[in-house]
């Protein structure tokens, strides 16, 4: 239900990825602050079962990785907040048994909804004070070698939010981009439990054996919490690539 007095009341928020995972959890948190919250996704489905849940938010379905997605997401509203999140599910299996296809399908997903919807920020541009939030992952920092391009794909997203930054101190547009990094494997996703059940049959132990090797984790209420606490109130420190681990934020170096 959505807050009277919210840190975000009034506030514009776009959530792409948003009917399952960690951007479902973004979408309720942001909402239960008073947030305006366009949720956008692929499925139609996700969408309509997040509304029920979850007062005073729109929805689109739309895939964000097409040329068209940015044009119609900001006809429809200029977000203050503009989170990119979730993608496509990587293949989990190794290298040798993949098909070049099934290799880039995260930097053709992921890694392009990233360029497009912050290319589009910069050029609309998006008002002073708005900030952009990419979701990425602790296998662009760490690798991850039964998932494909997935890890090249999400450092990319990194370096993407690099760029914008520069290019938005650059022509003094007052647009803060962040990638945010959540730095161990959530089984609670859809995509987390994938890479759970297929690095546990890969390395031959069971999935409760490699959670309990991977050790303290964070969870999608933790990024959430990440998300709107940066919409809130910027990191002091300084750069635009935060890990998020159970030990709370803190600036990559």
């Amino acid at each position: 239900m959505s807050s009277e007095n919210g840190p975000l009341q009034g506030k514009r928020v776009v959530v792409l990825g948003a009917s399952r995972g960690v951007g479902r959890e973004i979408v309720q948190r942001a909402s239960a602050e008073g947030a305006q919250v366009l949720a956008v996704a692929r499925q139609g489905r996700g969408l309509a079962e997040l509304a029920k849940r979850t007062r005073s938010v729109e929805t689109m379905a739309l895939d964000a990785a097409t040329e068209a997605a940015p044009r119609k997401v900001f006809r429809k509203t200029r977000p203050d907040l503009l989170v990119i999140c979730g993608g496509a599910t990587p293949p989990v299996r190794p290298i040798s048994e993949l098909t070049w296809a099934e290799f880039g399908v995260n930097w053709e997903v992921d890694t392009k909804m990233a360029f497009l919807f912050c290319r589009a920020a910069l050029r609309a541009p998006l008002a002073p004070g708005s900030t952009v939030v990419i979701i990425s992952s602790g296998a662009g920092l760490g690798g991850s070698p039964i998932s494909g391009g997935y890890a090249g794909a999400k450092r990319m997203q990194m370096f993407i939010a690099k760029y914008c930054q520069a290019e938005s101190d650059r022509l003094e547009l007052g647009i803060r981009f962040m990638a945010l990094v959540p730095s161990r494997v959530m089984p609670e996703t859809d995509l987390g439990q994938a890479a759970v059940n297929g690095y546990a049959q890969y390395l031959g132990v069971t999935a409760e054996k490699f959670l309990d090797n991977m050790g303290p984790r964070q969870s999608p209420t933790n990024v959430a919490e990440a998300v709107l606490d940066v919409a809130k109130k910027p990191p002091v420190e300084p750069g635009s690539i935060f890990t998020i681990s159970a030990n709370g934020m803190a600036a990559a170096s």
